[in-house]
């Protein structure tokens, strides 16, 4: 970062580096000389300077030269007065500031423990501030994951022998032989035990969405490229996980046997969007087959229509539509940020 604030245009900002004032100067070269993250704000209108500890703070934000409030307009409204705190002559020390950022093209809950302390000229007045600053997301959540755990080492072995009580139930009372009961019902608890062994490597606190889905379809053993999953990092809670596991594999199920999959060039696309943690923003998953027969709804509905309709939607507490297209079918789950249990997305590099 030393050669890239030399290399910098500073033309329209702050001037030329020579002719920068001297605190601005030894601010800056105790700042690129430090290992611990930190960044200046210079000048009334903010412009940002920065270390390459600072980097992973900003993800892919591009920092070096613009203004402060625009680096993080997103989270303005609450780091704001405390900025003008300290060109006002008063730092601010915080630990675990709570804060949702978008760094990487998703909103993020991240937390923050810093400090913003006025930089002064050899005459006492106030004309920068430099930000020392170090990321505590991983610690608060640790902290709130075993918080999480506890509660839910309580009711696991409860809710799942109640759960493969329902589908031993559901799959047997709907099914036209007890062959097909039995097959079908294996089909099911594999389903739920990949999904079992994701949420055990995470300590049951939750499971990315991504692994969840991979996982449900995993025993299908489908071919490279007939399914394509796409969407951002986002981890759900464990109910949720073994919900849409189960719902992955009976969609699965349906396409092998009658939908996209069950003839050559038939393909399936799985993708979701998310909004921001907690909010009233939209969380949509949608499943999309194409290249295969029509899509004709059930002659009748058993455990596979009930949980696709019903459990899904109750326990996502969202809205769910299945549309049976002439191109293929199309399954869509659709609720609220504030609805997702862990709502928490998680960067994969």
């Amino acid at each position: 970062m030393a050669a890239a604030i030399a290399a910098h245009d500073w033309t329209t900002t702050l001037g030329p580096p020579e002719s920068w004032p001297a605190a601005l100067r030894v601010a800056v070269g105790m700042m690129v000389n430090s290992h611990f993250p930190k960044c200046i704000a210079w000048g009334p209108d903010l412009i940002t300077l920065h270390n390459d500890a600072f980097r992973p703070i900003l993800g892919d934000k591009q920092a070096l030269g613009r203004p402060f409030s625009e680096v993080w307009a997103e989270v303005w409204q609450q780091i704001g007065p405390l900025v003008e705190k300290a060109f006002a002559g008063e730092a601010t020390f915080i630990e675990d500031f709570p804060l949702v950022i978008d760094r990487y093209g998703y909103p993020e809950r991240a937390w923050f423990t810093f400090c913003y302390s006025p930089i002064r000229d050899e005459n006492g007045a106030v004309l920068g501030m430099i930000d020392t600053v170090v990321e505590t997301t991983a610690k608060m959540q640790s902290e709130r994951n075993s918080r999480l755990l506890n509660a839910e080492l309580a009711h696991r072995m409860k809710n799942v022998l109640a759960m493969i009580g329902a589908i031993a139930n559901q799959t047997f009372r709907s099914a036209n032989s007890l062959d097909e009961a039995q097959a079908t019902f294996g089909e099911r608890v594999a389903a739920l035990g990949e999904a079992h062994t994701i949420l055990t490597q995470s300590s049951w606190s939750g499971a990315p969405i991504r692994a969840v889905i991979e996982g449900a379809l995993a025993p299908h053993r489908i071919a490279e490229g007939r399914i394509v999953i796409s969407g951002p990092a986002l981890e759900l809670g464990a109910k949720q996980s073994l919900t849409l596991a189960l719902a992955i594999n009976e969609l699965a199920t349906n396409a092998i046997k009658y939908g996209a999959l069950s003839c050559d060039g038939g393909q399936v696309a799985i993708g979701w969007g998310i909004g921001a943690p907690d909010s009233e923003e939209r969380f949509v998953f949608g499943w999309d087959e194409s290249g295969g027969p029509p899509a004709s709804a059930p002659t009748r509905k058993g455990f596979g229509s009930r949980l696709l309709e019903r459990v899904v939607a109750q326990d996502f507490q969202g809205k769910v539509t299945l549309d049976y297209r002439s191109v293929g079918l199309r399954y869509e789950l659709e609720t609220a940020m504030a609805a997702i249990a862990n709502a928490e997305p998680v960067h994969s590099s």
